[in-house]
């Protein structure tokens, strides 16, 4: 890849990011906000609470 292509890829992916950032931050806004106290991390305790439930189930 030359210079320049490489230039570009990395600004489609710093957008890229910027973007899925932004989705994260929103999401977790939105599960604070229906009740996990610490939004995406709470949320993932109880999903894997959950698998471990039906595991052992």
């Amino acid at each position: 890849m030359t210079r320049e292509e490489l230039l570009k890829r990395v600004s489609e992916l710093e957008s890229m990011n910027d973007q899925l950032a932004s989705e994260l931050r929103y999401l977790d806004q939105l599960l604070r906000e229906v009740g996990f106290e610490e939004g995406l991390k709470t949320l993932k305790v109880a999903a894997e609470e959950m698998l471990d439930q039906d595991n052992t189930a």
